[in-house]
């Protein structure tokens, strides 16, 4: 596994010596629960939005709203 080398406050660093001493594991290894938490995190946005106009009774098939949206233009362009 590559190491890494990162800057943290010296606050931070003692918060950590602090939560691993508590836990009983390494500062290395609360690091790395920490990044495998955020990296699930960072796509839980995704998939809480994906299909939400579906799951909430908004869904509308694409080309019909796009037809929807311009229909007050093409009808205004040929007047």
């Amino acid at each position: 596994m590559p190491r890494i080398l990162a800057d943290l406050p010296d606050d931070d660093i003692q918060w950590l010596d602090r939560l691993s001493a508590e836990r009983g594991i390494s500062r290395a290894a609360l690091l790395r629960e920490a990044v495998t938490a955020f990296r699930a995190k960072d796509r839980d946005w995704l998939d809480a939005g994906f299909g939400l106009w579906t799951r909430h009774g908004q869904g509308v098939e694409g080309n019909r709203f796009e037809q929807d949206i311009r229909r007050d233009w093409d009808e205004g362009q040929g007047a």
